[in-house]
């Protein structure tokens, strides 16, 4: 979702940030200092980088370069603004249907990947849903500018809407590196996944620089990389309490820890993005089988390596029951996850109970 105001920014900035449990600063005999830097003004949110480096120039040179990289994949991927020379999503989504249209290589990894991986969601993430997600998102954009005019969309346009999202409509060409809409009124939204798998691809820079040891924290998105130079084994993330409005110091509002290196931390909730039709909040995690928000949780996070396969299973696992979620994460190699359900009651996996602090897990 767009947001207009940077004092949204900011508001999410200290929400989300403050969920990091930061480690203490390295001996001074390691010769590794920790350094922090942030930035706004990409995927709508603020990226915060916390890392460990010989000196605040290699730190700021190695921050320096993740922001580059941010930047250019955040224009990418964006989906309402064209770029000059850059064939986007929104370039995609306006002329992608007329003829096939040449994209950069890691926007084709990105859609090719995602093809992929809606069979392996069992449908719950389709990035070609962007005809009914437009929908909702302009509903919330009006909401938001007109409080008392906030209203659902029309019930026919979502359904009418919702013929012209079939993913087989996107045609991939490898060889030429194209893409074409079979379909003339499909659009494509990445949402789901676009910040997850950027956050990725500047987790694996980092990995490779002088700043090895650190963690990002992409609005929510966090990934860690080598272990914090304190002695510890691993970086400590809050899973944020739903019902907290803000993530304060030494508050309430966090409904336990895990501690990970190496790893992604991906939360998909209903308390985020969201907005009030009567008495009733609507979020923005739309189920493609009922082209309405899902209600059957608080919150779900994923845990596992990659941060872009973390953001689209954190929204696959979102949108199911708690049964079938369970049964889902269970079935695949290297991933947990925990839930926090409508009653508040918690969930977790047998991993990520064992990284819990309290489950009783110190780092």
């Amino acid at each position: 979702m767009k947001k207009r105001l940077l004092s949204l920014l900011l508001v999410l900035l200290v929400s989300q940030s403050l969920l990091l449990v930061p480690p203490a600063l390295a001996d001074e005999k390691t010769q590794m200092l920790k350094y922090s830097y942030m930035f706004f003004g990409t995927f709508d949110t603020a990226i915060s980088i916390i890392g460990y480096a010989p000196s605040r120039e290699a730190f700021d040179k190695a921050a320096a370069l993740a922001e580059a990289e941010f930047n250019r994949l955040h224009k990418l991927y964006n989906q309402y603004y064209p770029y000059e020379g850059i064939n986007n999503i929104y370039a995609l989504n306006y002329g992608a249907a007329k003829e096939p249209m040449h994209v950069p290589e890691d926007l084709f990894k990105l859609l090719a990947w995602c093809k992929e991986q809606q069979r392996q969601t069992r449908g719950r993430v389709n990035i070609a849903l962007g005809a009914v997600l437009s929908l909702w998102h302009d509903e919330r954009d009006n909401a938001e500018l007109n409080p008392d005019k906030a209203r659902l969309p029309d019930r026919a346009a979502l359904e009418k809407a919702n013929a012209h999202t079939d993913i087989n409509d996107l045609i991939l060409d490898e060889a030429r590196q194209t893409v074409f809409y079979a379909d003339p009124l499909l659009k494509l939204d990445v949402g789901a996944v676009a910040k997850g798998y950027a956050t990725e691809l500047v987790a694996r820079q980092l990995l490779n620089s002088d700043v090895s040891s650190f963690i990002i924290n992409a609005g929510g998105n966090v990934r860690t990389g080598y272990p914090p130079l304190d002695g510890r084994s691993s970086w400590g993330i809050g899973i944020q309490d739903p019902d907290a409005d803000l993530v304060l110091p030494a508050g309430n509002d966090v409904m336990d820890v895990l501690y990970l290196s190496d790893l992604s931390l991906v939360t998909s909730g209903d308390y985020q993005r969201y907005y009030v039709v009567g008495d009733k909040r609507y979020h923005h995690l739309i189920s493609p089988d009922t082209l309405m928000p899902a209600d059957f949780m608080r919150s779900v996070t994923i845990i596992t390596q990659d941060s872009g396969l973390a953001d689209l299973l954190s929204t696959a696992v979102f949108l199911m029951p708690f049964e079938e979620g369970y049964e889902f994460v269970t079935s695949l190699e290297g991933v947990e996850a925990f839930w926090i359900l409508n009653d508040r009651s918690i969930r977790m996996t047998p991993g990520a109970q064992a990284v819990s602090y309290n489950q009783g897990y110190r780092p």
